[in-house]
């Protein structure tokens, strides 16, 4: 993975993950600056690496069971090991409606003592709350890309990461890279 890279908003970063390990460590490294109470919104195509990166973040949260997509059940509740938030994995991709769709769910209520991830939320989730992490994964195009012929060419990633609201306004996102 490279080393972040300045974007338009102060409280960004911008990273080429290289492959599904290194987008899982990056998920590891995210983990370190969650609390409880924090909202991810996690962004892309399909087979991007969302799930991948929730991987790692629940590795990095130190979570009970796999982290896997929760495409069919909508959500995941894993319960903490010891003493840090449960992870609460949500995919919102099958879901057309705004929060009201989302209000069976309860994820208000799990918001302050969890971390929850939300996959596919862009438009659906934002009234949770005014701060939020922002996650958008993208297949590698430009300078980003890898050189033609190269075999790991379908798993380079540019992953740009904003921290929204006052929560992540003095949040250094460089820890993220290596």
């Amino acid at each position: 993975m490279s080393t972040p890279q300045d974007t338009s908003a102060p409280n960004a970063a911008r990273l080429t993950v290289k492959s599904a390990d290194d987008m899982r460590e990056l998920g590891r490294r995210l983990a370190a600056l969650l609390r409880p109470g924090d909202l991810v919104l996690l962004s892309g195509e399909l087979g991007a690496g969302k799930t991948t990166l929730t991987r790692g973040l629940g590795a990095g949260l130190g979570v009970r069971g796999a982290v896997t997509s929760p495409t069919f059940v909508i959500a995941r509740v894993h319960p903490p090991l010891g003493d840090g938030p449960a992870l609460v994995h949500v995919d919102a991709y099958r879901l057309s409606g705004g929060l009201d769709e989302m209000e069976d769910l309860d994820l208000d209520v799990s918001l302050p003592e969890s971390v929850i991830v939300v996959e596919w939320g862009d438009g659906k989730v934002e009234e949770l709350s005014e701060d939020r992490l922002r996650v958008v994964i993208e297949r590698a195009v430009g300078a980003d890309a890898p050189a033609e012929g190269d075999e790991d060419a379908d798993d380079v990633r540019s992953v740009t990461v904003t921290g929204v609201g006052a929560r992540w306004a003095g949040v250094d996102l460089a820890p993220l890279g290596w």
